[in-house]
């Protein structure tokens, strides 16, 4: 599972045998995070604040085309 990114915490990753719709994980210590990276749709999430899904959200919209590209 490569990590793409780290930023705030946060390790944004992806598995090597992914599926579509295109998507990115994301942990902060024992959290984690599931985001569409079209849509920004949250499809899962485990241990995160909300004030944490808007900082993600953020974070994937500013480097939306770097993950999408990994």
């Amino acid at each position: 599972m490569p990590t793409v990114l780290r930023v705030d915490g946060f390790r944004f990753f992806f598995f090597s045998d992914e599926h579509l719709p295109l998507h990115i994980h994301v942990e902060k210590g024992d959290g984690y995070m599931r985001v569409e990276l079209d849509t920004f749709k949250v499809t899962k999430r485990y241990k995160l604040s909300k004030t944490d899904e808007k900082k993600i959200i953020t974070i994937i919209q500013e480097h939306q085309q770097k993950l999408i590209g990994a």
